[in-house]
C-alpha cells in the first residue's frame, strides 16, 4: 500500500506575459478569480480530509474504550464515590440519608484532585507507546494520515470517553442525590464536573507526551505515575514545607501554587463553593488581594496552559520520532 501523507502541492500560477510592452505587461495583475476560487477549494478539500481523519481516529478510540472495562468500571466508580461521600458527609452533620450539593462537593474535591489525574494521566501514557510496543504504529502511520491527525484523534477519543465516565458516574450521582434529598440546585457539583473535565484535558495531554517520548507502555505508565505523585505532593503539603524550609516568598508561593494544575482546580473549586481561600494559608489571601475579580480568568488560562503545551509538545516530539 502506498502511504499518501501529504496532499499534492498546488502548482504554481504563471501570471506573467512574454509581451513586454506596458499594454500587455500582466506582471503585477492579480490572479483570476477562477484561479483563487481553486486555491481555495484545495485548501477545503485538504481542511475537509484532515477533520474526517481526525474524526476517524477518535472514532476508534472512543469504540476502544467504550469496550473496555475500564470506561463501565470508572463510571461506577464515581457514582459510587459520590453517594459514599454523600452519605459521609450527612451523617457527619448529624443527619440521615444524603446530603445536598454543596457538602458532597466539598468532600469530594479532594477525592477528585487525586484520582482524576492519575486515571488521565496513565490512559494519556499508553496511547501511543503501547502501538509502538505492539508493532502497530508503523501500521497505522503507513495509513493516509497525517502523524498529527492520528495523534491528535487518539487524545480526542479518549478525552471524550474520559469525560463521559466524569458526566455519567457524577451525573447520576447528581440525579440521585435531588431525588432522595430533595434538594434542586446541584450548580456546585456541576461547576465542579465542568473544572474536573477540564483537569482531565490537561492530564491526559500531559500523559500523551510522556506516551510519545517513552518506547514501552511500562515505562511511560511508571513515569506518568511519578508525576502524578510530584503534582499530589507540590499542593499543600509541598508548599508549607518549601516555606518553612526555604523561607519564600508570598509572591514566589503564590507562583509555585498557580504552576500546579491540581492546586489551581482546588482553589478554582474552593471559590466556586464560596470558601475562603485563606484555608489554603498565605498564598489564598494574596490571590484575593491581589487579583480579585480576575482570579477565574488565570485559573482559566493556566488550566487552558496545561492543556496546550504537553499536547504541542507531543505533536512535536511525535512528528520527528521514528514509529519504531
Amino acid at each position: 500500500m502506498t502511504a499518501i501523507h501529504s496532499a499534492t502541492p498546488l502548482r504554481e500560477i504563471d501570471v506573467t506575459d512574454k509581451d513586454s510592452s506596458p499594454a500587455h505587461d500582466r506582471s503585477t495583475a492579480p490572479a483570476s478569480p477562477a484561479a483563487l476560487g481553486g486555491m481555495d477549494g484545495s485548501a477545503a478539500a485538504r481542511a475537509s480530509s484532515a477533520f474526517a481523519n481526525v474524526r476517524t481516529v477518535a472514532g476508534r478510540e472512543l469504540r476502544d474504550a467504550l469496550r473496555s472495562r475500564w470506561f463501565l468500571l470508572d463510571t461506577l466508580a464515581f457514582l459510587g464515590l459520590g453517594l459514599a461521600v454523600s452519605f459521609v458527609s450527612s451523617a457527619s452533620a448529624g443527619g440521615l440519608g444524603l446530603a445536598g450539593f454543596g457538602r458532597t462537593t466539598a468532600g469530594l474535591l479532594n477525592l477528585i484532585l487525586l484520582v482524576v489525574p492519575l486515571m488521565s494521566l496513565t490512559a494519556g501514557a499508553g496511547t501511543i507507546a503501547s502501538e509502538r510496543e505492539r508493532g502497530m504504529l508503523p501500521y497505522l502511520l503507513a495509513q493516509p494520515l497525517a502523524r498529527w491527525e492520528l495523534l491528535l484523534g487518539k487524545y480526542l477519543g479518549l478525552l471524550v470517553a474520559m469525560i463521559g465516565c466524569l458526566a455519567m458516574g457524577l451525573g447520576g450521582c447528581a440525579a440521585v442525590m435531588a431525588w432522595r434529598s430533595g434538594t434542586t440546585d446541584p450548580w456546585s457539583l456541576v461547576h465542579l464536573v465542568l473544572l474536573s473535565m477540564m483537569l482531565t484535558a490537561a492530564m491526559l495531554g500531559l500523559g500523551v507526551l510522556v506516551s510519545v517520548i517513552a518506547r514501552r507502555a511500562s515505562v511511560a505508565v511508571g513515569v506518568s505515575v511519578f508525576l502524578w505523585l510530584l503534582l499530589v505532593f507540590v499542593t499543600d503539603l509541598g508548599l508549607m514545607a518549601g516555606t518553612l524550609a526555604f523561607k519564600l516568598r508570598i509572591e514566589t508561593l503564590f507562583v509555585l501554587a498557580v504552576a500546579n494544575p491540581l492546586q489551581v482546580f482546588k482553589l478554582w473549586s474552593l471559590s466556586s463553593l464560596d470558601a475562603s481561600l485563606d484555608v489554603l494559608g498565605p498564598a489564598g489571601l494574596y490571590a484575593l488581594d491581589t487579583l480579585g475579580a480576575g482570579l477565574p480568568w488565570l485559573f482559566a488560562s493556566v488550566l487552558a496552559a496545561w492543556v496546550i503545551l504537553p499536547l504541542g509538545a507531543a505533536l512535536v516530539v511525535f512528528s520527528r520520532r521514528s514509529p519504531t
